[in-house]
Parts: C-alpha cells; structure tokens; sequence
C-alpha cells in the first residue's frame, strides 16, 4: 500500500507530458531557427529535449501561490495588507547573518572589485544572493527543463513569458555547450547563485573570474553579475553610487488615506509628503523623488521613505516583501560587520 501511495504522489508530481507535439512546439522550432540561427542539429536536441520534458503542475500552483505577494482572503479583499512579520523571518534571521558575514570575508576581493566597478555596496551584493539562495547554498532542485516547458506551454496566467524564458533557455543551453536536460534550477526556472531568468543570464551574466565562462554557479561571476544587474538592467532605476535605500518614517495621525503608498516607483516628492504629514528620520531635500512604503506588523504599523536604490533593488524582483528583505538584510549584514570592527577594534 506504501509503495502504491509513493507512486501516485510522483505521479500527481509529474504528470504526463508530450511537449514535443504541443501546439506550441512548431512556433517555438521556427523563432530559434529564424531568431537564433539553431541549426538541423540544435533543433534535433531541442525536440529530443522537449520529448524528455515533464510536465509539473506543482510548479505553476508554487508561482501562483508566491510568498513575496500573498493573497487575500475573500473577505479581506477591501483592505488587505500582508503582515511584514509573516515573511521577514524567511530571511532576516541570525544564522543568515553570520552566514552573510562569513560570506563576505571569503569573497571580500570580488565585493570590492564589484563596489569598485559598479558602486553597488558588498552588503547588498550579498543579501539579494542571501535572499535568493542563502549564498548559493540552495540553487533549485527543479530541471530547468522541466520548469519552463511546464510553464511555459500551460500556465494559466504567464504562458507568454515563460514561453520567451524557454526560448531563451535553449539558446543559453546551446551556447554554454550544456545539455538542457543537466540544468537545475527554481520552480520558475532561475538559474545559480544570483537567480537570472535565461534571458538574463545571456544579456546580463559576467565573466567576473576571467576564467572564459560566465557561470553564475561559482561566486565571482555571481558577484560581479549582481552588481551589474543592478546598474544595467533598467537605465532609469540604476543603482546610485553612494546612496541609501530607505529612510524610516513617522507620520501624522491627520495623514489621508488617499497618500498613494507601496507603488513600483520613486514618483512621490518628499516636500508633498511632509505637508501630507509624512516626517522621514532624517532631513531630506523637498525635491527628492521617493516612494512611501507602509508595512504592517501585526496590529502596529511601520512606514518608510524609499528612495531610487530600493527600486533599482525592485529590478530584480518588482515585490515590495522582496525589496525590503534584501533592504533589511543588507543593513543587518552592515550592522555586524561594524560591530566586529568595533570588538576587533577594542582589543
């Protein structure tokens, strides 16, 4: 009977596939034929490949479901607002910290020459690949294959991006001379330490180490690739050398309801949120372009000011969750590298 059970859970895990003959599949063959110059002999290991893929429905029901954008109750719909508390401690917790800091330490010369070329702080560096796989410690367990097919020929919602990813995925696999079938990844088919999408990896990944292969599996080409990513992947949310992220905020008990917060942009002026009666911690110019961020802790409320780096930090991933865990976990990783220069510092 334990045996039969196992059995239909792989099979409800995998469920049959025959991606090869899907509607799909002829448009697919045409674009890296015409697109991408896929030659006879590539499109024979694309067809091969999409005959081995499998479909996994688990892994549309995890991108539906994902923690950085929670989903509201029926009743809650009107004036819902996740609880900050229920996803920071996914990532903002101690042994991430120490994890971060000894991560620093052994990769200190690719974060400096990192900070150097792009000005993006180790500290950042550090905490999207704390975020994303805890410093390259868990990468995905899901073929990159199997993700994208899956995704992108059924996904209710996405079909036409994770389409583009899949093209995209057979091309990185082509000209990285690696079979497409060995690549492990995330559920929605990000790939090494730093998570690029294959579409990202191809425009995007550096070859940090200058060892002839951009590989985001190894630490240096990580580095180096999240740092550019950050400056390079949308010009009008570069990352700005030498600035902060966020401001922590206080506001009026007259603040309206109508104050636009949360948004995707710095396109608030902090003079129209000071009448609004929104106070930042720290003075800043009346002209400066942020975004006003309210997180709720529990029956409390929490408020921020997020200027243009936050949202160079939302290029990544547009979730106001994600963007202030690596905010916050940054800052963590600031906070005890000061506190061991400051003990290293008394002795």
């Amino acid at each position: 009977m334990k045996k039969f059970l196992a059995a239909l859970a792989l099979l409800s895990c995998a469920a049959s596939a025959d991606y090869e003959n899907h509607a799909k599949t002829p448009l697919l063959l045409e674009t890296l034929r015409d697109d991408y110059g896929f030659s006879p002999a590539d499109l024979d290991v694309v067809k091969n490949a999409l005959k081995d893929a499998k479909k996994l429905p688990k892994l549309i029901e995890k991108e539906l479901n994902n923690k950085e954008a929670p989903k509201p109750k029926p009743e809650e719909i009107a004036n819902f607002l996740p609880d900050w508390n229920d996803y920071r401690p996914i990532h903002i917790y101690p042994k991430n910290i120490s994890n971060g800091l000894a991560y620093l330490k052994e990769n200190a010369a690719w974060f400096a020459k990192a900070e150097a070329e792009f000005g993006v702080p180790p500290t950042v560096v550090a905490a999207i690949m704390g975020v994303e796989t805890k410093y390259g410690t868990y990468t995905g367990k899901f073929r990159v294959l199997d993700a994208l097919t899956t995704q992108g020929f059924d996904h209710p919602r996405r079909s036409p991006f994770f389409f583009s990813e899949l093209t995209e995925f057979f091309a990185f696999a082509r000209d990285a001379n690696r079979p497409p079938a060995d690549l492990l990844g995330s559920y929605a088919g990000a790939m090494g330490f730093a998570q690029f999408m294959p579409s990202n990896y191809r425009w995007l990944a550096l070859d940090y180490d200058g060892d002839g292969d951009r590989d985001l599996w190894s630490a240096a080409d990580a580095i180096g690739s999240i740092a550019h990513y950050l400056t390079r992947y949308d010009p009008k949310r570069a990352w700005h050398r030498g600035e902060p992220l966020i401001v922590p905020a206080t506001v009026a008990d007259s603040l309206k309801s109508e104050v636009p917060r949360n948004g995707k942009a710095a396109d608030q002026r902090v003079g129209a949120l000071l009448k609004a009666g929104v106070k930042p911690a720290v003075p800043l110019p009346d002209d400066a372009p942020v975004g006003f961020i309210e997180l709720r802790r529990g029956a409390s409320r929490e408020y921020w000011l997020a200027l243009p780096n936050f949202y160079a930090v939302f290029t990544y991933n547009p979730r106001i969750f994600y963007a202030m865990a690596v905010t916050q976990l940054a800052n963590e990783l600031a906070a005890a590298q000061a506190a061991e220069l400051t003990a290293s510092s008394a002795k």
